[in-house]
This record gives C-alpha cells, sequence and structure tokens, in this order.
C-alpha cells in the first residue's frame, strides 16, 4: 500500500472539494492519490500532467488516468478541476501558473497544495492578479490547500518566454546557454560541474552519454571540443531534456535526447558516460537515483569505456563504484566535492 504524502492527505479531507467532470492534477506524486481521486469521480476524465517521466509512468498505470509528460501542458478543453501540487521552485510555479492560465477558463476551479516549508504561501502572491476570489480551504500537517476561482484566462502559453539565456566560463571555455524553470541550477554553471569539466578527460570519438543533463552543459561542453562526438543527453524532467536541446541547437550542436527514469529508456551503449547525478528528490535528499545509476551504468559500456562523475565529499559513492568497476581513481577532491572515474576494463 503507498503511503500518501501530506499534500495528498489533506486534499482527500476535502473530497467535496475533488469532484469535476473534466479534471487535471498537475505535479502529483506516486503516491496512489489519482487512484483516489478516481475513486471519487468514477464518471470524470481524470488528466494527470508532470514534467516528472518517472512520475508520468506511476500515473500510466493508473486505471481511468489519462497521463501526459512535456515541458507544456496539453490543450485539454472544458477543464472544470485543475489541482497543483506546489513545486519547490517559485520561478517553476510562476510558468505553470500562466500556463494554466492559459489551458483554463474563467469557470475553471483551481486547488493549489503544498508544504508550508515548500513555499505554497507564495502562491497568493503569485495569483493575486490573476485570480477573482481566494480561499484558504484547510491546512495541516504543515500543508496548506488554495482554492482560487475565476482565473484571467492567458491567450497562450510560449515556453521560450520563460528562456534564460546565461554565459558559461569554464576550463578554456567561453559559450551561453539556455535554461528555464524547474532545471536544475537553473541560469547558471554550479560549482560541482564546473569541478567536472575542470578534470575531464574527453574521449576522441565513439558515443557519449550526459546523465541527468539539465541545461545541457556538459554535452556542449563536450561537443565543443569534440564535435565528431555522437552525444545523448538523458534526463527524468522534460523540462531539463527540453533546455538541453535549446542550449545545443544554440551552439550549432544536435545530439540525442532522452527523457527517462534512470536508464530505463536507454537502448544504446557508451564510450564515454559524464555525470554530475542528482540527489535531491523534492525537499528531501535521496541518493536512490544516483546509487542505481552507478549500478547500472556498465551495463550500458562499451569494453575500455569511461564513467566520470562530480558528487558531494559526504556521499559515499566511493564503495558504489568499486562494487560494480572493481577499481576507481580520484580524480581530484575539496571540501564539497570530489570527481570520480571508473574504466569498464
Amino acid at each position: 500500500m503507498q503511503k500518501l504524502s501530506n499534500p495528498s492527505l489533506l486534499l482527500l479531507r476535502n473530497e467535496d472539494e475533488l469532484t469535476g467532470n473534466n479534471i487535471l492534477v498537475i505535479n502529483h506524486s506516486n503516491d496512489g492519490f489519482l487512484s483516489q481521486l478516481a475513486a471519487l469521480n468514477p464518471n470524470a476524465q481524470i488528466n494527470a500532467f508532470s514534467y516528472n517521466f518517472a512520475d508520468h509512468k506511476a500515473a500510466s498505470k493508473v486505471n481511468s488516468v489519462t497521463s501526459y509528460v512535456d515541458h507544456s501542458l496539453p490543450e485539454l478543453e472544458q477543464l472544470d478541476l485543475v489541482i497543483y501540487y506546489y513545486p519547490k521552485s517559485k520561478p517553476e510555479a510562476q510558468m505553470m501558473f500562466a500556463n494554466i492560465r492559459a489551458v483554463c477558463s474563467s469557470s475553471t476551479r483551481l486547488l493549489v497544495v503544498g508544504e508550508n516549508k515548500g513555499g505554497v504561501k507564495s502562491a497568493e502572491k503569485q495569483l493575486k492578479d490573476h485570480a477573482q476570489d481566494c480561499f484558504k480551504l484547510d491546512s495541516a500537517k504543515h500543508c496548506i490547500l488554495y482554492e482560487f476561482d475565476q482565473l484571467t484566462p492567458e491567450k497562450c502559453f510560449d515556453i521560450t518566454d520563460y528562456h534564460q539565456q546565461f554565459s558559461v566560463k569554464t576550463a578554456d571555455q567561453t559559450f551561453n546557454a539556455i535554461s528555464v524553470p524547474g532545471v536544475f541550477n537553473h541560469g547558471k554553471l554550479d560549482i560541482g560541474t564546473e569541478l567536472l569539466l575542470n578534470n575531464i578527460d574527453l574521449p576522441i570519438k565513439g558515443q557519449a552519454l550526459d546523465f541527468g543533463c539539465g541545461a545541457g552543459i556538459i554535452a556542449t561542453f563536450m561537443l565543443n571540443k569534440r564535435p565528431e562526438l555522437s552525444m545523448h543527453c538523458l534526463d527524468v524532467s522534460a523540462l531539463a531534456v527540453y533546455a538541453s536541446e535549446q542550449t545545443l541547437k544554440l551552439n550549432g550542436h544536435s545530439g540525442r535526447f532522452i527523457l527517462s527514469d534512470g536508464l530505463s529508456e536507454v537502448t544504446e551503449k557508451y564510450d564515454a558516460i559524464i555525470s554530475n547525478p542528482p540527489f535531491h528528490t523534492g525537499l528531501s535528499t535521496d541518493y536512490s537515483i544516483a546509487e542505481a545509476f552507478i549500478k547500472n551504468a556498465k551495463h550500458i559500456m562499451n569494453k575500455r569505456a569511461s564513467l566520470q562523475i562530480v558528487a558531494n565529499s559526504f556521499l559515499k559513492y566511493q564503495p558504489i563504484i568499486e562494487q560494480h568497476f572493481g577499481a576507481y581513481r580520484t580524480i581530484i577532491k575539496n571540501t564539497k566535492f570530489a570527481v570520480y572515474r571508473a574504466d569498464n576494463a
């Protein structure tokens, strides 16, 4: 039995508010809420949307739910209820509110739920000028549930309005990248990736994978040096995959873009895998994605292929790398980050 998150529990104790004929749930987690919502509305059209491929795959398995994953909401007609789980990124929420208003009518009810520490109270300010009415329906378990009515419709939503172009200066390169809200380290080069790029050993040729591609900074750096590489960019976030595609295009490169939960959608083998693997999920710290990646990476590596990753120094990845590769090298380590390399002998 899946354990419901606190925002889902708060929603379900207000089940009278969760009724409609055409319902859209956004940024849901895989906690069983969609099944309970479908049970409350047996004759309704239940739609689920996420930027996250893993949550999309889980929602796709729920009976009576149509799930979508993309960088923008699908065009759905006559929505009478939208339920939005407030994200940890306020700029992402601002972008999503504009997207919601572009697919809603003035008669659509919007419920916004989230944790206090996740910044859900910001929803009131963000929607102040775009909704006629705002009600605080309930609060419990350090969460708040809001209702917004008579939303001001947005004529259309264009994600390019939210592009942020920024300059990347690292090693001997300077180039521009494009990010959008909700992408890791939105709008700047993070210090972990910078350490990795300053110490990277690039393959001469073949196929390379940027796992957890973010805004495509690693992939662009590699292609600037080795344009003959076949570069694949993978992320669980549709926003990240989109941003990577924009960054590569901006720099005159092409690549293959893979939306995947871990390595689940990978069908090729690689001569190099480079990664600043994710270890945050929602508001909590989660190492399982990176651990599963290291465990399974060897299976998609050609002989003599290399795995190069950067990780927080406090994360105990060394024994995991050693367990699956037999040996590894610490290329560089400081008080915050370490760069490791392992080879498929």
